[in-house]
């Protein structure tokens, strides 16, 4: 299943350059289709005032089961 716009995914691996460590809830924001598809997402990074966006692969997120 792929992520949609709204949906909260967990970073499966840590991104040493941007702070961001494996296991961080976002935010799909946007689906973006080329070159190839990836997710804009947005994370709470600890000491902003704003999130983070960050263009990533679906092979980098797990999706987080919806509690309905």
């Amino acid at each position: 299943m792929h992520p949609k716009v709204d949906q909260c995914v967990r970073l499966k691996q840590s991104i040493p350059e941007l702070h961001l460590q494996g296991g961080a809830i976002g935010v799909v924001c946007s689906t973006w289709f080329a070159p190839h598809t990836a997710y804009e997402v947005e994370f709470e990074v600890g000491g902003l005032c704003t999130g983070m966006r960050v263009l990533l692969l679906e092979k980098q997120l797990e999706l987080i089961a919806d509690a309905a």
